[in-house]
């Protein structure tokens, strides 16, 4: 999917790796025309590799493809998981490969949905700091929002990332389930708006912000631009007016 998300950006897609048929299946539905390759091709033809695949199969991988000399000086390689920084990388950093370590906060469903979603994620990235703008732009070209997390911190990071996820998943799951028992017909939509605004509050608390922050943002701005200079005012100077807000493998 972000390989998708950086051809909508203008990436050329050389390749895909999908080893199961689901997998393969999915990357023919969302990637039509690009050709499912063996890993190391994939890697030979590219300048930016995306690695997305579970933790657990990273380390070897990497190591793996460094023992057979594929990783090349100058190329990108990027992987999504939570649980590793950078030096997961460190056999393709020793090539002369750039590490990034790029995780999207969000829960694919492998559809199409999951490309408008990017669009409202934070990105978690990790990078040495020479190339950290490096990421940061893949980060805003794929329409997500950068947040810097220091290789120590990866583990937290991933700790709070599966905690969101788990504990999220089974208190639906429970919550449905009980109201199944009980003969409520479609309990997932039953418990739809419930659940959005309870979690939205809960966000909310959590620093999000609120009715009476934006407002008080709208007054401060309309009071600078009272006198038809200030950032409130659209012929300010400083204005900075609207923005317009490689390659992909996928291993299972």
């Amino acid at each position: 999917m972000l390989g998708l998300a950086l051809a909508g950006a203008g990436h050329a897609i050389v390749g895909v790796s999908a080893v199961s048929e689901p997998s393969r299946e999915r990357a023919e539905g969302m990637l039509p025309g690009v050709p499912i390759l063996d890993v190391p091709t994939v890697v030979e033809r590219s300048e930016l590799v995306i690695l997305a695949v579970p933790d657990a199969e990273l380390p070897g991988l990497v190591a793996g493809l460094a023992a057979t000399g594929t990783w090349q000086p100058g190329q990108i390689v990027m992987h999504t998981a939570p649980g590793f920084g950078i030096d997961v990388l460190q056999p393709a950093a020793a090539a002369g490969a750039i590490p990034l370590a790029v995780h999207p906060a969000l829960e694919f469903t492998g559809t199409s949905l999951d490309l408008a979603r990017l669009g409202e994620s934070y990105f978690a990235v990790t990078a040495p700091a020479a190339v950290l703008p490096i990421a940061q732009a893949l980060v805003v070209e794929m329409g997500g929002e950068p947040v810097v997390v220091a290789e120590a911190d990866r583990a937290a990071y991933a700790e709070a990332i599966a905690t969101a996820t788990s504990f999220s998943r089974s208190i639906v799951e429970q919550s449905t389930g009980l109201l199944h028992t009980i003969g409520v017909e479609n309990p997932g939509s039953f418990l739809s708006s419930l659940i959005r605004s309870a979690v939205d509050n809960a966000l909310t608390r959590a620093g999000a912000p609120t009715r009476l922050d934006l407002d008080a943002v709208i007054d401060a701005l309309q009071a600078d631009g009272a006198d038809g200079t200030g950032p409130g005012n659209p012929g300010d100077p400083g204005d900075p007016g609207d923005d317009g807000r490689g390659w992909f493998l996928r291993g299972e």
